[in-house]
């Protein structure tokens, strides 16, 4: 189930929250319990075998932390192990598999039968979760808990099929009970809407002018130099809405049920450096991986130079094959390690920080949207060709795709832009410091979120584009 579907937006939702805040309002544990139904149910709406995966997740992670709080140092190292070593398997019968298959056969022939595997839906995401509450228990920062907040706390519908990815300490305080407000509740709403229209009415149309200028490539057309780089630039702010859009309605969700998710994204394309975009861009995984991989592996605090390149080349590998079972995305893992190596080891990036910010800025995106074209390509093929076309393979540098989707996205475009490069925010935020302008603001604000919501409604009742990028993760 979409959160941007109208079954979710006025059958789900409004039934879950009407009988959270009514008959049960005052029973969490009952609250707790229609969370995780819901979960349960919203996880097997679409696909409703792999709700059996998840639960034999949440079973097994639940008895290895079990085991693990109960045993002696060198049988919890081996328990430690025997997890890892789950969920790792996990992902790879599910994520990894065939694309196993395919390369052991391009090797040495058709000596594998490639299986009917399907890949669940969100399965990166509650494995990472699972293997974080195993983790923390090892590490004796949690105690092992209940079958059933360990269920809820893994199926959480809010933040289950696309992050962001949260630990459990996060919720496991307000699982015994938590405070209910107005503003809090109005606050999710609002976060909710802000993200429902970023993904409904800014990263679909984006969507469209991506799709058509990839597929063109894929399909041997040669397009125009300014296409290409418009139909890059498309996926840039497609898969950035895309994705904040989804976390910004999970965290508006979360903050409606009482808890409190950390944000994920944080303007990342104002970054001045491929460092700094890391530290904006999918938080929750960035953090993961620095907490459980890098960190563990000694991080930056080594006694060479070789033995920290090695611990970036670990986890950029590790965060390229994350998000999916193709050598594009190994390839777009690579690239961020090389660019990270430049970034901390070599004198012309250097001179490249003592440039004015937006020359920063420039060279950081630059090099973020040549990565974006390479995860968006199916295949290594396409990433080329498409790469070539931004070069000016067609040696064109204008078409009648340029003036087709510029004039018809042109308003979605600048404003996407605009809103990304948080010229926004900063407006209201000056604006709001003067009186005369908040008041306005108070009057103005929920007319905005109510036309927000009817476009973005309007949008989804007559049935236009509606992937979700990250679902594939």
């Amino acid at each position: 189930m979409l959160f941007s579907s109208t079954i979710f937006l006025f059958v789900f939702l409004p039934t879950v929250l009407g009988l959270y805040y009514t008959l049960l309002r005052k029973h969490v544990i009952l609250q707790n319990f229609l969370l995780l139904t819901a979960s349960l149910v919203f996880y097997a709406w679409g696909e409703p075998q792999f709700v059996f995966t998840m639960l034999l997740s949440i079973l097994m992670n639940y008895f290895f932390s079990k085991q693990i709080s109960i045993s002696y140092m060198h049988l919890k190292r081996l328990w430690m192990i025997i997890a890892m070593s789950f969920n790792i398997g996990v992902l790879c019968i599910f994520k990894y598999l065939n694309f196993i298959v395919d390369n052991v056969n391009h090797l040495f022939g058709e000596v594998l039968f490639k299986t009917a595997i399907s890949l669940p839906i969100g399965i990166s995401f509650f494995t990472f979760q699972a293997m974080s509450y195993v983790i923390d228990v090892y590490r004796k920062k949690l105690k092992p808990q209940s079958l059933f907040n360990v269920a809820l706390y893994i199926s959480f519908f809010p933040q289950l099929i696309a992050g962001p990815i949260v630990r459990y300490e996060v919720i496991g305080n307000k699982l015994d009970g938590r405070g209910y407000n107005i503003q809090q509740i109005t606050e999710g709403i609002e976060k909710f809407i802000v993200g429902l229209g970023k993904k409904v009415i800014i990263s679909n149309q984006m969507a469209i002018v991506a799709d058509t200028a990839f597929n063109a490539v894929s399909s041997g057309e040669d397009v125009s130099v300014a296409f290409a780089w418009i139909g890059a630039l498309a996926y840039t702010l497609q898969i950035y809405f895309d994705f904040d859009g989804y976390s910004q309605m999970a965290i508006g969700l979360g903050k409606m049920f009482g808890f409190d998710f950390p944000e994920n994204f944080n303007y990342p394309y104002i970054a001045k450096s491929i460092t700094e975009f890391w530290r904006r861009w999918h938080i929750s995984l960035s953090t993961w991986f620095r907490d459980y991989l890098y960190i563990p592996l000694g991080g930056s605090r080594v006694d060479s130079t070789g033995k920290h390149i090695r611990n970036l080349l670990i986890v950029w590998l590790a965060t390229g094959i994350w998000h999916g079972a193709n050598w594009t995305f190994i390839l777009w893992g690579f690239i961020y390690f090389l660019l990270l190596v430049f970034e901390k080891y070599t004198s012309i990036y250097r001179c490249i920080q003592k440039a004015p910010a937006f020359i920063q800025q420039i060279y950081t995106m630059f090099f973020v949207i040549i990565a974006w074209v390479l995860f968006r390509s199916e295949t290594l093929t396409l990433a080329k060709d498409y790469l070539l076309n931004m070069l000016g393979k067609s040696n064109v540098f204008l078409d009648r795709y340029v003036i087709q989707y510029i004039g018809e996205y042109k308003v979605f475009f600048v404003f996407a832009i605009l809103y990304s490069l948080m010229l926004f925010k900063y407006i209201k935020e000056r604006m709001e410091k003067r009186i005369v302008f908040r008041k306005i603001f108070c009057v103005l604000t929920p007319v905005a979120y109510v036309c927000v919501f009817g476009i973005s409604a309007t949008y989804l009742v007559t049935g236009g584009y509606n992937p979700f990028i990250y679902f594939n993760f």
